[in-house]
C-alpha cells in the first residue's frame, strides 16, 4: 500500500504539477507527501552558471561556489515552504527535505524510504535539454528502486486508469500496483494487451483476469491486434481518454534499448497522461 510519497520539486511548471499529483494521492491514500528539493551540484560547479553569475549580482572570482550555493539553497527553501503551505491548506500530512548533489542520484537514494516517487516529465532546465523526456526523469525512471509516477505538465484527477499488460515479470509487478491503487481509490481499470496473434493475446488477458478477479474491481479487457505495441498504447490512451497509465519499466537491456528503443521509452515520450512505472 502506498503511504509515503516522495516528490521532486525544483520550481518548474512540470514539478509544480508533480506536487499537485503527490498531494492529490497523499490525500486520497491517507499518506504523507515528502517534498524534496535538490541543489544541483552541477549548477554550482558548472561553467553555465559562471556565465550568468553577473546577473545574480556577484562576480565568479569572489567566492563563487559558496555564494551560488547560498542563492540556490535560499531558493530551494522558498520552494519547499510553498509546498508545505499548500499541503496544510489541503489537510495533507507533509514533510520537506533540502539536499545537495546530483539530482537524479539524490532522488533515487531517498526513494529507498518511500513507497512511490513522483516527478515531473521535465525539470527546471528543460529549455536547455533535448528530446521530449528530461534527463533527470529518464535517469530516475531507470534507476529508482521504487515505483515512479511521471507527471505531465497539466494536472487532471485520475479517474480512468489503463494497465498495459504483456505477461512479462515487470508487467505482473505493475499489475499488482494497479489493482491495489484502483481498489483503494474505487476506480475502474482497463487492461490492454497488444498482440497481432489473437490466441496468445487472449491467453495474456486471461492471466490478467485470473489475477485481478479477487480485487472486486470494475474491469475491462481489450486486445489490440494492429500496430506495434508502443504506438498502439499511446494512441489508445488518446482515443479512449485514459488519464493514468500503469506500465512495467524498461523491458529490455539498456544496450538493446539504445539500438531498438523500448515500449516504456516511447510511451513516456508520447503519452498524454501520467505514467506509473514499476520495475
Amino acid at each position: 500500500m502506498i503511504k509515503t510519497i516522495l516528490v521532486g520539486i525544483d520550481g518548474s511548471e512540470h514539478a509544480h504539477t508533480a506536487a499537485q499529483y503527490a498531494l492529490w494521492l497523499a490525500e486520497r491514500l491517507k499518506g504523507c507527501a515528502i517534498g524534496l528539493h535538490v541543489v544541483d551540484i552541477v549548477s554550482i560547479e558548472g561553467s553555465f552558471f559562471h556565465d550568468i553569475s553577473g546577473s545574480l549580482g556577484f562576480e565568479p572570482y569572489l567566492d563563487f561556489s559558496s555564494k551560488m550555493r547560498g542563492v540556490l539553497e535560499e531558493r530551494g527553501s522558498a520552494i519547499l515552504e510553498a509546498f508545505t503551505k499548500e499541503a496544510a491548506q489541503r489537510g495533507v500530512r507533509a514533510d520537506t527535505t533540502l539536499a545537495m548533489g546530483i539530482v537524479a542520484n539524490e532522488i533515487t537514494e531517498r526513494a529507498r524510504t518511500a513507497d512511490l516517487v513522483v516527478i515531473g516529465h521535465r525539470g527546471v532546465n528543460e529549455r536547455f535539454s533535448t528530446g521530449l523526456l528530461g534527463s533527470t526523469s529518464e535517469s530516475v525512471a531507470r534507476k529508482c528502486p521504487k515505483p515512479v509516477f511521471i507527471a505531465p505538465i497539466t494536472f487532471s484527477a485520475c479517474n480512468k486508469p489503463l494497465l498495459a499488460y504483456d505477461g512479462s515479470t515487470r508487467a505482473s509487478a505493475v499489475m499488482q500496483q494497479a489493482a491495489e491503487f484502483c481498489a483503494t481509490l474505487q476506480l475502474p481499470l482497463t487492461v490492454l494487451t497488444v498482440n497481432r496473434d489473437e490466441e496468445p493475446g487472449r491467453r495474456t488477458l486471461a492471466e490478467a483476469e485470473s489475477y485481478l478477479q479477487p480485487y472486486g474491481l470494475t474491469l475491462t479487457y481489450e486486445l489490440q491486434q494492429t500496430g506495434n505495441a508502443p504506438e498502439r498504447i499511446a494512441n489508445y490512451i488518446r482515443e479512449r481518454g485514459h488519464d493514468l497509465l500503469f506500465i512495467g519499466a524498461y523491458g529490455h537491456s539498456r544496450i538493446i534499448e539504445m539500438v531498438l528503443g523500448s515500449t516504456t521509452e516511447y510511451v513516456l515520450r508520447n503519452a498524454d497522461c501520467p505514467v506509473f512505472l514499476h520495475r
